[in-house]
């Protein structure tokens, strides 16, 4: 594709967006912006939410991972469905019973101040790192796509990237992403079908020949339960799975925020059953995409990149024709902006009721705050970003990503505590708590493999959220009456 058809698809894309935004954010107030006025339709923010879960790094990287990991990922996958039930039981009646809009408002009442202003600056810390990243991965395919060939610097690619996404939100807010993250799940989903279709077509595949190719293949196996030190063995990935959806869907202010735009618990309930339903589907199909373009690029002779994130934009914009080419890029910013727009949301509502107490009974006062918090994240989007591009060394910005994954560890354990103990905490010394615990998990997992003879995988979230459980109990004073 042309610079010019790129950069079409890319105006005509955010057309639509701005369209829904401006039907969907033009009587939209604070109870709007925070919670949709709990009148979202379930079935659309279970829709959506699939979109905003599967980013643009899954977009790129599950394809990938398939060279190395076969299709061992979907054991992870089926521990995500058990995730989501518990969410769905256990926390989803509780932030719906204290009408939450912030779910970290519950540890102000558990805990108290200090602890609820660090379970949300862990919130605010994380996300704002694994947005940035999202974006910059985004920024960085249309840079090199389009504006390299106009000489327009990398800044204002990202400048004009982050503006448009402040467009079709800052009025709306999660009222406008419920149905944006509708439209781009529904483009990143018809990206994958068309990119198999298209594949099957030139290796003339049917679909039975499809599934006889990739069983015969290398790549098919699902299931590990003998190798017990392996990262990819059943009970390591399936459990971490269930954990992974506890903590990054149930504890996140981002995912949670579009459950509690239903009309009421039992819509939620239903949100979350069919989310998680979906989810499975929706990741089988990236991995078949992924040991399609494997099979295709072997069929063809076409040297398989060593980074296994280089698969799907090489083949996609070298190897598979214009029409691939077209809808990667197309499913690309579905992927990319579904999961960022809804994260600069939560960003904002985070910061305005958490760190500033905005009071939703205020509502000038409260509209001024989440709009400057609004304009601030923006700009701190920006920021992240090209620092990103100034590091430009993947080891150093994969090493920042995964710090900030450590940071729901702390999250994990800080609701565990208070939801499964009686006991009351030292408020003041939390803090320290959330800080060391995963200090000592990032020491344990560069040294795991030379101490126990073991690799520590994604299984480290559980290891973080017992290590804070445990200091937390450490700090506890007495049992609260």
């Amino acid at each position: 594709m042309t610079p010019i058809t790129i950069l079409l698809v890319v105006c005509g894309y955010f057309v639509l967006l701005l369209l829904i935004s401006y039907f969907t954010g033009r009587k939209a107030n604070n109870s709007g912006f925070f919670v949709g006025n709990k009148q979202s339709p379930w079935y659309v923010v279970a829709f959506g939410m699939v979109g905003a879960s599967l980013s643009g790094v899954t977009f790129i990287s599950v394809p990938g991972w398939v060279k190395s990991i076969d299709f061992t990922y979907m054991q992870m996958v089926f521990g995500y469905m058990l995730g989501y039930i518990v969410v769905a039981n256990l926390l989803l009646p509780l932030y719906y019973k204290l009408n939450l809009t912030s779910i970290y408002s519950y540890l102000d009442g558990r805990f108290g101040r200090i602890s609820y202003k660090t379970g949300a600056l862990f919130f605010l810390l994380s996300r704002t790192i694994g947005a940035s990243f999202r974006l910059f991965l985004m920024a960085n395919v249309l840079q090199i796509t389009v504006f390299d060939a106009w000489g327009i610097p990398f800044a204002v690619t990202v400048i004009i990237t982050i503006l448009l996404i402040w467009l079709y939100t800052f009025k709306g807010g999660i009222k406008t992403i419920v149905w944006t993250d509708t439209l781009q799940t529904l483009f990143m989903l018809l990206a994958v079908g068309v990119s198999i279709y298209l594949i099957m077509d030139k290796l003339h595949l049917d679909i039975s020949g499809l599934s006889e190719m990739i069983s015969k293949s290398d790549y098919s196996q699902v299931f590990e339960f003998d190798d017990w030190k392996s990262k990819q063995n059943f009970f390591k990935q399936f459990f971490t799975g269930a954990f992974i959806t506890i903590v990054m869907t149930g504890l996140d202010q981002d995912m949670m925020q579009k459950n509690l735009s239903c009309k009421n618990l039992g819509e939620a309930k239903k949100n979350m059953y069919w989310y998680g339903f979906a989810f499975i589907p929706a990741n089988l199909l990236f991995l078949i995409l992924g040991a399609l373009l494997l099979l295709f690029a072997q069929h063809e002779g076409i040297a398989i990149p060593e980074r296994g994130d280089d698969l799907f934009p090489l083949l996609a914009t070298q190897h598979l024709g214009p029409v691939v080419s077209l809808f990667f890029l197309v499913g690309l910013m579905a992927a990319a902006y579904s999961s960022a727009d809804s994260a600069l949301t939560s960003l904002t509502t985070s910061f305005t009721v958490d760190i500033l107490g905005a009071d939703e009974n205020d509502e000038l006062r409260t509209k001024k705050l989440r709009r400057h918090s609004h304009i601030l994240f923006s700009f701190l989007l920006l920021i992240v970003i090209m620092i990103f591009r100034v590091i430009n060394d993947d080891s150093v910005i994969a090493a920042i990503f995964t710090v900030a994954g450590y940071t729901y560890g702390p999250l994990l354990g800080l609701y565990a505590f208070g939801m499964f103990t009686k006991y009351q905490v030292k408020d003041k010394r939390v803090p320290y708590v959330a800080i060391l615990a995963p200090v000592i998990c990032y020491v344990l997992k560069d040294n795991s493999l030379a101490w126990f003879g073991i690799s520590i995988g994604f299984e480290l979230l559980m290891i973080n959220g017992a290590l804070t459980f445990l200091g937390l109990f450490l700090i506890s004073k007495r049992k609260k009456k």
